[in-house]
């Protein structure tokens, strides 16, 4: 198809007829198929069914029977095993239930309510509290700041992760800026990787806030979509390096490794940082599930070890990813109405059409039996301000499933795209 943005007011409107027959064909199927949520597919979770079986009679990890109270910080074993995955050391490992979301709650709870080991007071007793939020970003992240009364101040998401200039602009200005989000690698939903350089600049940057944090939510670290097994630069070493060892909250799971429902969560960070998370943490639980932690520590040991598991993994995913990218190419491409985003890793594809045209594609879907997370989902409060971007999440259902989908969302860019342009032309 040629490029719909130069063509004239007659030839657009023959363009949009053929367009919106394509779509009504589409909508008569009355199919129900959902692109909303990055959850792993049915067949992902068979990958981990021996969970279910283990840990079996012997329950006893190091000494340490796991159906009982302790272990407050979790199995050792299973904190060594991870702890290179995200680059920190076991001793500064802290394991929790299924959900790093629910970690980067809770520190933002703590900080909140008792200020972090370098501030002078409870973040709640600040005039105001605000975090740099790198858009196209993940929504529950804006949650959780919205909860709270968080400002949220959003930058741009270049190629190369966040736009660096303008953080270090906004950081060293502003004594109230306390945090900013961070999806470092095969981000959410673009599936961005940041460059080595930028995430030292994370690291060294001067802050008017002494206390300041980065929520590094490391939840892709191993989530890859080709044989490339990309490396990213070491926050937590970098942070020490340039003399500021607190800055960083790691997190992560095997939410998308093993059970969604049913993984373990983690927290890292420095020395100082970890003790302060603990102790807190102390108040609102006397241990976790160390019986998941075994029954993890065991099934990794047992099956090559998280690598060779998500090798299986990308062999269910990508192909779904394939799709996605070939049909936009195919239908979209060359059309000067859409540009998406080819991710290495991670769970998501960002889509970018015509501004002002993000709501009407997703209603569009909707109406055609396609659902597709809220436009605005991408951008605090709900509000893309271009109203550009959607979150394609195609991991859930089945390869057919998707490449039905992904075929009607491409019809509706294009039937909404035209009848902007045709807007357009009438003004």
């Amino acid at each position: 198809m040629s490029n719909l943005t130069t063509l004239g007011a007659n030839d657009l409107r023959a363009v949009h007829e053929d367009i919106r027959r394509r779509y009504q064909a589409f909508a008569e199927r009355k199919l129900k198929l959902n692109l909303t949520r990055g959850k792993p597919s049915s067949k992902q979770l068979d990958l981990c069914n021996e969970l279910l079986s283990l840990p079996g009679a012997d329950y006893m990890a190091g000494g340490v029977d796991t159906r009982n109270y302790g272990e407050l910080q979790g199995l050792p074993e299973l904190r060594a095993q991870l702890a290179p995955i995200f680059g920190v050391s076991p001793d500064r490992v802290i394991l929790g239930d299924n959900a790093s979301l629910s970690l980067m709650h809770d520190a933002v709870v703590y900080s909140m309510l008792k200020g972090t080991v370098d501030s002078d007071k409870p973040w709640s007793r600040e005039s105001r509290v605000a975090f740099i939020c790198p858009v196209p970003g993940y929504d529950r992240h804006f949650s959780i700041c919205a909860q709270f009364g968080i400002e949220m101040i959003p930058v741009p998401m270049l190629e190369t992760g966040p736009d660096m200039d303008a953080v270090e602009r906004l950081v060293a200005a502003d004594p109230q800026i306390k945090g900013m989000w961070c999806v470092p690698k095969y981000s959410n939903p673009c599936g961005t990787v940041y460059s080595n350089e930028t995430i030292e600049r994370l690291a060294k940057m001067k802050t008017a806030a002494r206390d300041f944090r980065l929520f590094w939510d490391n939840a892709y670290a191993v989530h890859h979509l080709t044989a490339e097994r990309i490396e990213i630069a070491n926050i937590d070493e970098l942070c020490a390096r340039h003399g500021n060892p607190n800055r960083a909250f790691i997190f992560g799971s095997t939410s998308k490794i093993t059970f969604a429902g049913a993984g373990v969560a983690l927290f890292a960070s420095s020395k100082d940082n970890s003790a302060w998370y603990l102790k807190n943490m102390s108040m609102r639980t006397i241990g976790g599930d160390k019986v998941n932690q075994l029954r993890h520590l065991r099934l990794f040991n047992s099956n090559g070890g998280v690598a060779a598991l998500m090798d299986r993994h990308r062999e269910i995913l990508a192909p779904k990813f394939e799709q996605v990218l070939e049909t936009f190419e195919k239908v979209l491409g060359g059309t000067g109405v859409a540009q998406w985003t080819r991710p290495k890793g991670g769970y998501f594809i960002s889509l970018e059409v015509l501004d002002g045209c993000a709501k009407r594609v997703v209603q569009l879907a909707k109406e055609a039996g396609v659902e597709l997370t809220p436009a605005g989902a991408t951008h605090p409060l709900g509000k893309d301000p271009q109203d550009r971007f959607i979150r394609i999440a195609p991991s859930f259902p089945e390869l057919a499933e998707v490449t039905e989908a992904v075929q009607g969302v491409a019809v509706c860019v294009l039937l909404a795209a035209t009848e902007k342009l045709l807007q357009s032309h009438a003004g």
